[in-house]
């Protein structure tokens, strides 16, 4: 063996430990990634590291030890901890895939496994598969192919179950498991020709450092889709929250005005009919919805927060710009919020200004009222919560949203919605 040849093959078992020791860590503090995701991680991470371990062992004991049981047994246990990784890794695939261990790829894989142990126990009382010889040096012998398929049927096995199970998998966790059949799969077949370089360690080496990477993104974007969903549902049940005095002082309105005014209380039960329709309509949806449809929601709202409070409570509407989309319930609520926080018997009249102006990469969305504005005692708590949920939101499609203060009192709220949004 040259001494590039040499330096080559240490330097990949090292480079391998160390990829080992950042994926360890990597894993072990990922808040994200799921507990059997970072089981699974941390124990091929072991077993990687084994064979690594071992691998390294092998060479120093050929090139410094001299013929000796410690040269056998490294070799030994190099081969089986590379092998005991794909047990290991269709066990992740079949939990991943909803499936228990006793399902039938599990039981080929692991007759298999039992196959090549039995095998390598064989060589260490015959030279027809591998030896070592007088001058401590690894040979193949004329079975050496036959300690070989073991592995490449498991593979095999694990690369058909994929293809079966593709549509119970993501797509990262898919690739990722893919890249470590795949690869060490051309790694093998490299080994077979002897080149003289350590392909195998190579091929593995190379195979989990993707895999961890793409399995560690797979769990931050379930991650970060959760929190979505969790954002989404945090917004629904505000919607669906509704304040039972809102509830039982538009109807004691509408009986009121049932003798009273009827036309106008006809006009209430639509727009209230129109506010409870678009509230269930946009719990149910996620993607972005036309503006004017938001714009429908919050005008049936005020038209009916208007009966109710008369005198104290103004709108005025200044929307030329309605082409464009936003996230559903983002105008509503924000409009509900300074309902909320703005009617003030002791105070003056509330009036709420909703606009909209182009800017050049978009449409602004501005809501100004002349209430007590956002730092008051009593609403603050309530407005951070609501801003911090609907910032969340919007940011999912690339928008934004700002608070600041309104010049003679009150508060604006501009969102920032991207043209392509």
């Amino acid at each position: 063996m040259s001494n590039w040849t040499t330096v080559v093959n240490f330097s990949i078992p090292v480079a391998g430990i160390m990829i080992v020791l950042f994926g360890m860590v990597t894993t072990a503090a990922s808040s994200f990634s799921d507990k059997a995701t970072r089981r699974f991680l941390l124990l091929f991470y072991t077993v990687l590291a084994l064979y690594l371990a071992s691998d390294i062992l092998s060479l120093i004991a050929e090139l410094y030890v001299g013929r000796s049981v410690l040269t056998a047994a490294a070799y030994f246990f190099e081969m089986l901890f590379s092998s005991a990784i794909l047990p290991l890794l269709a066990l992740y695939i079949t939990i991943r895939c909803g499936k228990t261990s006793r399902s039938a790829v599990m039981y080929i894989v692991d007759i298999i496994w039992i196959g090549f142990l039995i095998l390598l126990v064989q060589t260490q009382i015959t030279t027809s598969i591998y030896y070592i010889s007088v001058d401590n040096v690894f040979h193949r012998g004329p079975l050496y192919p036959v300690l070989m398929l073991p592995p490449a049927l498991m593979m095999l096995v694990i690369f058909i179950s994929l293809l079966l199970r593709r549509n119970q998998l993501t797509r990262k966790q898919f690739y990722g498991f893919l890249s470590y059949v795949i690869i060490p799969a051309i790694a093998m077949i490299l080994h077979m020709k002897d080149f003289g370089y350590d392909f195998i360690a190579l091929g593995i080496t190379l195979a989990a450092g993707i895999m961890m990477v793409i399995l560690l993104t797979d769990q931050a974007d379930q991650a970060a889709r959760q929190q979505h969903k969790i954002a989404d549902q945090q917004a629904s049940l505000m919607v669906l929250q509704m304040r039972p005095h809102f509830i039982y002082n538009t109807m004691m309105s509408i009986y009121y005005l049932v003798t009273e005014d009827p036309e106008r209380a006809q006009n209430v039960i639509l727009d209230f009919s129109t506010y409870l329709r678009k509230n269930f309509t946009a719990i149910s949806r996620e993607e972005p919805i036309p503006f004017e449809e938001e714009l429908e929601h919050t005008r049936a709202y005020l038209a009916v927060e208007q009966v109710r409070f008369e005198d104290e409570l103004y709108v005025e509407y200044d929307t030329p710009y309605t082409d464009f989309e936003l996230p559903p319930l983002t105008l509503q609520p924000l409009v509900e919020n300074s309902v909320k926080h703005g009617i003030d018997p002791e105070l003056d009249p509330l009036t709420i200004y909703i606009s909209t102006r182009k800017t050049g990469t978009g449409y602004d969305v501005v809501v100004a009222d002349t209430g007590p504005g956002f730092g008051s005692s009593d609403s603050t708590a309530g407005n951070r919560v609501a801003m911090s949920n609907l910032r969340e939101r919007l940011a999912r499609y690339g928008n934004s949203l700002s608070v600041s203060d309104r010049e003679g009192g009150g508060s604006v709220v501009t969102l920032h919605i991207r043209s392509d949004s």
